[in-house]
């Protein structure tokens, strides 16, 4: 968890899990995998050093789709630009989904030059929607702070809009902390735009903060079309293993895929990778794919 917030805290300096599903029909009918999406956050230390090479391992394992992190408009996609990058994964048989874009500099003073290029780097890559991945401490201290972030984050959804993009927040557990009889997630449920801005739920995140998902997408219906799927270590819970692996019920949590609205969802994974980064990744696409999806 640390080793990311340090990384979310670097890029938004430095620019300032999972299945993929074409629909819910064809994932409560048929059963059968059509795209397979990951968040490439979980290959975070191999892709500075190859992204050619990680890339090509990505679609070898059998991804078709991913979700970005990180872009800068100096160094690109690890130093490719958005053309490249987009060159690359039609290369290899992929396409991007969705990107993870920090906007901290938009909530703090409304400064939309880092917004405005990753707007348009998601545009060159054909993405549907631009995800807000973390809010900086200091942004989130009351209830009041939450009001502030949903009012910007409608006002980014409709930066989005006009590009022809969608906006999602990605959670981790800090969001579930009670204000009185509330907590940040409430607020942002309740002060967003349903029509502007929706939601990915990280699932890990989600039942690591004491919450259950299924709650949530009965209290929320149809706010969650994304999810972040990452399994809990049986023996530490701050610890992620492979989906299948762990303590998470994601037979229950599937099965309410239609209520939550899920369209696409990303296997994530952030550490404690066996047995290795690629390894675990295969070993994740084939839990899903056989025990989930059939």
């Amino acid at each position: 968890m640390h080793s990311r917030r340090s990384f979310l805290k670097q890029a938004g300096l430095a620019t300032a899990s999972v299945l993929l599903l074409p629909s819910l029909a064809s994932f409560a009918g048929s059963g059968k995998v059509k795209k397979v999406g990951i968040q490439l956050y979980t290959l975070r230390d191999l892709l500075p050093k190859d992204v050619k090479g990680v890339i090509g391992q990505i679609a070898a394992a059998g991804y078709k789709e991913v979700e970005t992190y990180g872009y800068n408009p100096q160094s690109g996609f690890w130093g490719l630009s958005p053309k490249e990058f987009k060159a690359l994964l039609k290369a290899n048989g992929l396409t991007a989904i969705s990107g993870h874009v920090s906007i901290d500099k938009f909530i703090k003073d409304g400064d939309t030059a880092d917004l405005k290029a990753n707007i348009e780097a998601l545009k060159i890559i054909g993405a549907e929607y631009l995800v807000v991945p973390w809010l900086g401490e200091e942004l989130r201290s009351s209830a009041d702070d939450y009001k502030k972030i949903a009012a910007k984050l409608n006002q980014a959804a409709e930066l989005c809009k006009a590009a022809g993009l969608k906006v999602a927040y990605h959670n981790h557990d800090f969001e579930f902390t009670k204000y009185g009889d509330t907590t940040g997630y409430d607020i942002l449920l309740a002060e967003t735009s349903p029509k502007l801005v929706k939601f990915e739920l990280d699932l890990y995140w989600a039942v690591h903060s004491g919450n259950d998902p299924v709650a949530l997408f009965e209290k929320h219906p149809g706010r969650f079309p994304m999810w972040h799927v990452k399994d809990m270590d049986k023996a530490n819970r701050d610890q992620n293993t492979e989906v299948g692996k762990g303590s998470i019920d994601y037979k229950r949590i599937f099965a309410k895929a239609s209520t939550s609205g899920m369209k696409h969802f990303f296997v994530e994974h952030e550490n404690n990778y066996k047995p290795d980064e690629i390894g675990s990744i295969k070993e994740s696409f084939q839990y899903i794919q056989e025990n989930l999806l059939s």
